[in-house]
């Protein structure tokens, strides 16, 4: 039996997948043509990234709670290049930053919301 989700759910479900794929995106433009490190294998912090997305597509709770923990390492990574690079990396780094607090946010409250509609955080 499949229910529509509320216009809460639905809607941080979008910010959510815009999100991370925002991240992977800017991951995978940033270490390959924007402002490459080195060897470019850096490209690799990308693939962690794709895991969770048919896990939120598909609006599975516990994704949701493990993508708002896992966020913070990217997070970490912005605030520490947003420091300590300068110039575009230094700008990437900031929309990191951005995109992984909007992630944390929309998982958050798509987690929120849906405890707080049943104990079983049904959609």
């Amino acid at each position: 039996m499949h229910h529509e989700p509320s216009p809460t759910v639905a809607w941080t479900q979008r910010v959510a997948v815009a999100s991370l794929l925002g991240l992977i995106l800017l991951g995978l433009a940033w270490e390959l043509w924007l402002a490459p490190t080195g060897n470019r294998t850096l490209v690799l912090k990308v693939l962690p990234l794709t895991l969770p997305l048919a896990g939120l597509l598909k609006r599975r709770l516990y994704t949701y709670r493990w993508v708002s923990l896992v966020v913070w390492l990217y997070f970490i990574e912005g605030v520490v290049r947003a420091i300590g690079d300068r110039g575009l990396s230094a700008q990437l780094a900031m929309i990191e930053i951005l995109l992984c607090l909007s992630l944390f946010a929309a998982c958050a409250a798509h987690v929120h919301v849906r405890l707080r509609r049943s104990p079983e955080g049904a959609a």
